[in-house]
C-alpha cells in the first residue's frame, strides 16, 4: 500500500528544460521547439501554473453554481450535439490551425491566461444569460453591430484627429461585437439545429 500511496506523492520540482514536446511539431516554427520553458516530463510551465491557478481558483466548481452548464442543457446543447462540430473543424484542419497560431503566438498568449482564469467568474453569468438569446436575435444584433459601424464612419466628420480616433475606435468595437455576435450566432444556431 505504501508504494501505491507513493505513486501519487508530489514530486520535487526539477529545473525546466528548454526543450518542448509539441503535437504539432512538424508544423511548428523551429524556434517554437526551443522558446517554451519546459518540466522533465515535457509539461510547458506557464501552462502547467494556468492549470494550477484554475484549480486554486476553483474554477470548475464556479462552472457548476453559476448555472451554465444547466442552462446549456436546457438550450439543448450537449456534448453530443457539440461532437459533430468539432470532427467537422478536425477534418477541415481548423483544429490544426488554430494549434499552430496558438502555438506561434504562445508568448504572447500564455501570458494572458492568469487573466482569464481572474476574469472567467465574472463571465460566466454573461455567458449563461448568451445561452437564452435565440440565434436569430443574435444575427440581427450582428447586422445592427455593422450597420453601426459603417454609419458612425459615415457621418462623424474626419476633421480632426480626436474625430478620427473615435471613428476608428466606434468601427472597431462595434465591428468586433457584429462578428463575435455573427459567430454566436452561427454556433448556437449550428448545435441548436443538430
Amino acid at each position: 500500500m505504501a508504494t501505491a500511496a507513493a505513486a501519487f506523492a508530489p514530486v520535487q520540482q526539477q529545473a525546466g528544460s528548454h526543450v518542448a514536446l509539441h503535437a504539432t511539431a512538424s508544423k511548428a516554427a523551429p524556434t517554437a521547439l526551443t522558446t517554451s520553458k519546459v518540466d522533465s516530463t515535457g509539461n510547458n510551465l506557464a501552462v502547467k501554473n494556468f492549470l494550477s491557478s484554475a484549480e486554486n481558483a476553483r474554477l470548475l466548481s464556479k462552472v457548476a453554481s453559476s448555472g451554465l452548464l444547466s442552462k446549456a442543457s436546457a438550450a439543448g446543447i450537449t456534448l453530443s450535439k457539440v461532437e459533430p462540430l468539432i470532427i467537422f473543424a478536425a477534418e477541415k484542419g481548423l483544429l490544426d490551425e488554430v494549434l499552430i497560431l496558438t502555438e506561434a503566438a504562445g508568448p504572447d498568449i500564455i501570458p494572458l491566461l492568469p487573466t482569464v482564469v481572474d476574469l472567467a467568474p465574472q463571465a460566466l453569468p454573461l455567458l449563461a444569460i448568451a445561452l437564452d438569446i435565440p440565434p436569430a436575435a443574435l444575427s440581427l444584433a450582428s447586422l445592427a453591430s455593422f450597420a453601426g459601424a459603417a454609419a458612425l464612419v459615415g457621418t462623424v466628420p474626419d476633421d480632426t484627429v480626436i474625430e478620427v480616433a473615435a471613428q476608428t475606435l466606434g468601427a472597431v468595437l462595434l465591428g468586433t461585437a457584429g462578428v463575435a455576435a455573427g459567430v454566436g450566432a452561427g454556433v448556437l444556431g449550428k448545435v441548436k439545429s443538430l
